[in-house]
């Protein structure tokens, strides 16, 4: 299982760790943002196909920030599944 860490841009939470494993999404933690909302995607993607969240969450926007926790998340693993040979 691969661990990555991805600092966030345009969020309340300031970074977002997550753990690959078989193309898989595991133990996705939130630093900061709104505690309801991230531990609910947290809960919700834990074991889910990680490139199916990425086109699930690209792009949600919270408000007029032209990003979210969410559409943050979806960038990291997006990167994350370009260096993971295993995804």
């Amino acid at each position: 299982m691969e661990k990555y860490s991805c600092r966030t841009n345009g969020t309340c939470a300031s970074q977002i760790d997550f753990s690959l494993e078989n193309g898989k999404l595991h133990h996705i933690v939130f630093h900061g943002g709104c505690p309801g909302n991230t531990l609910a995607v947290s809960k919700l993607l834990e074991g889910y196909d990680a490139r199916s969240a990425v086109a699930l969450l690209k792009g949600n926007p919270c408000g007029t920030r032209g990003t979210s926790c969410a559409d943050q998340l979806a960038r990291g693993i997006e990167k994350a599944l370009q260096t993971d040979t295993k995804a």
